[in-house]
């Protein structure tokens, strides 16, 4: 029988971070859900991250700072130290989207059978300023046959059973950018996850690691990889157009330059949510 309220550790990861890393801090310390943990792995900062750290300490369960091999190698060692029985990854650019995100997934988690280890709500991508671009995540019945060729469910947030990666293994630390999406094809290829309704759990800042074209093309190969290790021979019909699209931004970047081709891009995201949610 799970506990009825379980322990969440929440796991963030971060180098020269010292401009986000306070906010998405301040919006674990606001969660009316008390039964949890703060976990804060960083690569080595240089900027004023490790100060913002240390001046946070109450705040935190564990902290460490040393360099590492890439953000899969800070979460496995974030794994070592959680006690959670459901644990969550954020970026030090990622806060929870209201104080009653852990509360309101928590209630959820209660109800889910043993076998049931991934849950989920939607993600809010928001710009610079903080304003919000458009909005992610659909109910897992949705989403299971494009999660065979695309990472189809917002990992931000996203709530794993502590039995998963007792099971499963950890991240593979040879992915630099698609280690999330192969360690939920471990699961999801047989498993079920469970879509948790009328929650937004995090607002993810876009910029990041894969927002840059170049990243995207990596990811998309990563996730050709991983689906090549756990059976997929030949690739699907989403995976070659949505790789056909990354090329086309890659190109659009390398021609309108970073900061106009990035104002077509969230354009290009607005008007999306807009029609999925008109």
């Amino acid at each position: 029988m799970n506990h009825p309220q379980p322990l969440i550790s929440v796991i963030v990861a971060v180098y020269n971070g010292d401009r986000t890393l306070q906010q998405c801090i301040d919006s674990f310390a606001r969660q009316t859900y008390a039964n949890k943990e703060l976990i804060v792995i960083d690569g080595g900062s240089r900027d004023g991250t490790v100060g913002l750290i240390k001046a946070n300490q109450g705040r935190i369960g564990y902290w460490i700072s040393e360099p590492d091999r890439g953000i899969y190698n800070a979460w496995n060692k974030g794994l070592k130290q959680a006690k959670g029985e459901w644990i969550c990854f954020l970026g030090a650019d990622d806060s929870f989207r209201d104080e009653r995100v852990l509360e309101h997934m928590a209630g959820a988690l209660q109800a889910l059978p043993p076998q049931v280890r991934i849950a989920y709500g939607r993600i809010m991508l928001v710009d610079a300023d903080g304003k919000d671009l458009h909005c992610i995540g659909e109910p897992w019945q949705e989403a299971r046959e494009r999660f065979r060729q695309i990472m189809s469910i917002p990992h931000p947030g996203m709530m794993h059973r502590r039995t998963l990666f007792d099971e499963a293994g950890y991240f593979d630390e040879s992915y630099r950018i698609a280690g999330d999406y192969e360690l939920l094809l471990r699961e999801l290829k047989t498993g079920e996850a469970h879509y948790i309704p009328d929650v937004v759990t995090v607002a993810m800042m876009q910029g990041g690691i894969s927002s840059d074209p170049a990243n995207g093309l990596l990811a998309m190969q990563e996730m050709r990889r991983a689906q090549r290790l756990h059976g997929q021979r030949l690739p699907g019909r989403l995976w070659l157009m949505t790789t056909a699209k990354v090329y086309i931004r890659l190109l659009l970047w390398r021609v309108l330059g970073k900061s106009l081709a990035g104002k077509l891009f969230s354009l290009s995201g607005r008007r999306k949510s807009a029609r999925q949610h008109g």
